[in-house]
């Protein structure tokens, strides 16, 4: 009895140094996406499979996440155009899901810029390049939100940028695109 009591001491004990990590509800969680151009947006989604917050002290320590990228889903369009649309983006031309299926980010630093909120630093992998995001996460009872910008030219995205080639004109597609996530764990 004494040794089970000493192991659950000690189980806790490395759960409390390590922190406690709380997986998202991939079911509840949302990530919407929206592509700018020229003439217009475009706007979807997209499905988590799998994602975790590590909490030390009820502090933010980190976190990692894996989207599934052959969910992209186009929501302002039906019928042909979305179909067209959403082929296009699984394409080569852009995130090449058959090749990459997944896109990952893990929290590199995290840095608290007052209650329930944190500037955290991130390495996001798209299409096998990873590059650092930036972004600030707003933490409430059991659900967080963000905002992200991403330059898609950095993971090799290069369809249709105004930043490498010329005389696009109305067809051009600008290089940054939203993410706005709402997490529930």
């Amino acid at each position: 009895m004494k040794n089970i009591a000493l192991l659950l001491l000690l189980v806790f004990g490395l759960q409390t140094s390590l922190g406690q990590s709380k997986k998202i509800n991939i079911q509840k969680s949302s990530l919407i996406w929206t592509g700018k151009k020229v003439t217009g947006e475009h706007q979807g989604s997209l499905g988590f499979k799998n994602g975790s917050l590590v909490f030390k002290n009820k502090k933010l320590t980190g976190g990692n996440f894996a989207v599934d990228m052959t969910s992209l889903n186009n929501t302002d369009q039906t019928g042909s155009d979305k179909a067209k649309l959403e082929g296009h983006l699984k394409s080569a031309d852009f995130f090449y899901t058959e090749g990459f299926p997944t896109a990952l980010m893990k929290f590199k630093n995290i840095s608290s810029k007052g209650k329930g909120s944190y500037k955290i630093i991130a390495d996001l992998t798209i299409k096998g390049k990873t590059n650092p995001v930036t972004f600030d996460l707003n933490l409430k009872a059991k659900s967080a939100t963000a905002h992200l910008v991403i330059d898609r030219t950095k993971y090799g995205i290069q369809y249709g940028s105004g930043s490498f080639f010329e005389d696009l004109g109305d067809r051009t597609i600008y290089d940054e695109f939203d993410l706005d996530v709402a997490l529930t764990f």
